[in-house]
C-alpha cells in the first residue's frame, strides 16, 4: 500500500506541473470587440494593477485547483500508510463506547489533517498578504484557524457517528437513511448560520449609515422583501476585498455588507449590489440551491455506498481493515465524497452562474443605473485583483459567478 501511495504522489506532482504549465500559458486576452470599452481592464486598471492581477490570479488559481487533489492525497496517505488504522486502535484502547471512540478517533484524524494541510493554508495566507488582498494579522489568522478546527471537529463528530451507526445497523440502506436525516440537519444549519455560526468568525452590527440603510430598505419594500435592518460586518481588519450577501432562510435571513464595501463604493453602486442580492431573495435562489444540493446528495450518497463497498472488498486485506463499519475507513469515505463533489462542481458552478446572471438582470431593471453597475464591477475586480477573463478550466471548476468581463458586457448590452 505504501508503494501504491508513492505512485499516487508522483501522479500528483505531474498534475501540479501540468496545471502550472496550463495556467502560466493560458491566454486571458480581451476579445477585440470589447477592447477599449468599460469592460476592458486597461480602461480602469493601471499597468501595475494589470501585472499584479495576472500574477496573483495565476498563483491563486493554481492553489485553488491544487487544493482538492492535495486533500485527496492527505486522505490516501492516512489510509494507505496505516495512520487511520492506528488512530482507530488508540480510540479502542481508551474506550469501549462507540461514541467516545468516534470522538477520540476524529480528534487525531482532524489534528493530522490540520498539520498536513497547514503548508498550503500558510502559502495562501502569505500570498494574500503579499498582494494586499489580506491585511489580517498572524494572531487573527491563527485564531480563525483555531475556531474553524473546533467547529468542524464538533460537526464531524455528529455526522460521522450517525453515519457509522447506520452502517452498523444496515449496510445496504445506510446511505438512504443518512440522506433522510441530512434534510432537517441541513435546513437547521442554514437557519442558524446568520445568528450562531457567522458571529463565531466576524463581528456584525446594524448599518451605521442610516441614510443608506433607508435607501436600501426602500428598495426592499419596493419589491416586497420584509427587512427591518441591514447589517455591516467588520472585515477591514482582515481584507481589502469587497463583498455583500444575503444569508439564512426564513425569519433569520440577513442582508449583509462588508465595511470595506461601504468605504469604497458609492451609494448608487451599493444600491445596485443590494438589488442584486434582493434578486436572489425574490427569485428564491437560496431555496433552489438547497433543493439542488439535497438531490445531488441523494445521488452522491448512493455512489459513495457503491464505490466504498467495492473498494473495501478489494483492498480490506492490504489495508488491514476488518469491517466496513470500522472508523479506519473514514478517510476513504471523505475521499470519495470530496472526489464526487469535485466532479459535480462544473454542474453546480454552472447553475450558480445562471442564478448570478439572473440576479444581475433583476438588479439593473430595478435600479436602472448601468453606470453604477459597471463601475461596481470594475471596483470589485480591482479590489480582488481578479482576472476579468479567466482561463476556461478555471471558470469551469472554480467560478460560481460569471467572469467580470461577461457581467460588464451583459450590463452594457442589456436593454
Amino acid at each position: 500500500m505504501k508503494k501504491k501511495f508513492i505512485i499516487v504522489f508522483l501522479f500528483f506532482i505531474v498534475y501540479g506541473l501540468a496545471l502550472w504549465g496550463y495556467l502560466y500559458g493560458a491566454s486571458a486576452e480581451i476579445p477585440r470587440e470589447l477592447q477599449g470599452t468599460s469592460a476592458d481592464p486597461q480602461t480602469f486598471m493601471t499597468s501595475k494593477e494589470l501585472l499584479l492581477s495576472e500574477e496573483y490570479s495565476t498563483i491563486r488559481n493554481f492553489l485553488s485547483l491544487l487544493s482538492a487533489p492535495y486533500e485527496w492525497l492527505i486522505m490516501l496517505f492516512l489510509l494507505m500508510c496505516g495512520w487511520s488504522r492506528t488512530f482507530n486502535v488508540w480510540a479502542k484502547k481508551i474506550s469501549k463506547r462507540n461514541f467516545m471512540q468516534t470522538v477520540i478517533y476524529l480528534f487525531w484524524l482532524s489534528l493530522a489533517t490540520l498539520i498536513l494541510s497547514a503548508p498550503l493554508q500558510w502559502i495562501r495566507y502569505k500570498l494574500s498578504l503579499k498582494y494586499g488582498i489580506s491585511v489580517q494579522s498572524l494572531h487573527d489568522w491563527i485564531k480563525e484557524q483555531f475556531i474553524d478546527f473546533w467547529f468542524n471537529y464538533v460537526l464531524m463528530i455528529i455526522i460521522i457517528h450517525v453515519i457509522y451507526m447506520l452502517i452498523r445497523y444496515t449496510k445496504k440502506r445506510w446511505w438512504f437513511y443518512t440522506w433522510v436525516l441530512s434534510i432537517p440537519f441541513t435546513l437547521f444549519l442554514t437557519f442558524i448560520q446568520p445568528v450562531v455560526i457567522a458571529p463565531l468568525y466576524d463581528d456584525f452590527s446594524p448599518l451605521q449609515n442610516k441614510q443608506l440603510e433607508e435607501k436600501i430598505l426602500q428598495l426592499a419594500d419596493k419589491v416586497n422583501i420584509p427587512a427591518d435592518h441591514v447589517y455591516e460586518v467588520n472585515k477591514s481588519e482582515e481584507t481589502n476585498a469587497l463583498n455583500a450577501y444575503v444569508t439564512g432562510i426564513g425569519s433569520n435571513s440577513r442582508i449583509v455588507l462588508w465595511d470595506t464595501t461601504l468605504e469604497r463604493l458609492t451609494d448608487d453602486e451599493i444600491l445596485f449590489i443590494m438589488a442584486h442580492e434582493m434578486g436572489h431573495y425574490t427569485m428564491k435562489h437560496v431555496y433552489y440551491g438547497l433543493l439542488g444540493s439535497l438531490v445531488l446528495s441523494l445521488v452522491g450518497l448512493y455512489l459513495v455506498h457503491k464505490i466504498m463497498g467495492s473498494l473495501y472488498v478489494r483492498y480490506k486485506k492490504k489495508a488491514g481493515i476488518s469491517s466496513l463499519s470500522s472508523l479506519a475507513t473514514v478517510p476513504l469515505l471523505l475521499l470519495i465524497i470530496s472526489m464526487l463533489s469535485f466532479a459535480a462542481s462544473p454542474l453546480t458552478n454552472y447553475v450558480s452562474r445562471v442564478h448570478e446572471k439572473k440576479a444581475d438582470e433583476y438588479a439593473i431593471e430595478l435600479v436602472e443605473d448601468k453606470e453604477a453597475a459597471v463601475s461596481s464591477f470594475q471596483k470589485l475586480s480591482k479590489a480582488g485583483l481578479s482576472q476579468v477573463n479567466p482561463p476556461s478550466l478555471v471558470k469551469f471548476f472554480q467560478y460560481t459567478h460569471p467572469p467580470m468581463l461577461e457581467r460588464m458586457q451583459y450590463i452594457q448590452q442589456h436593454k
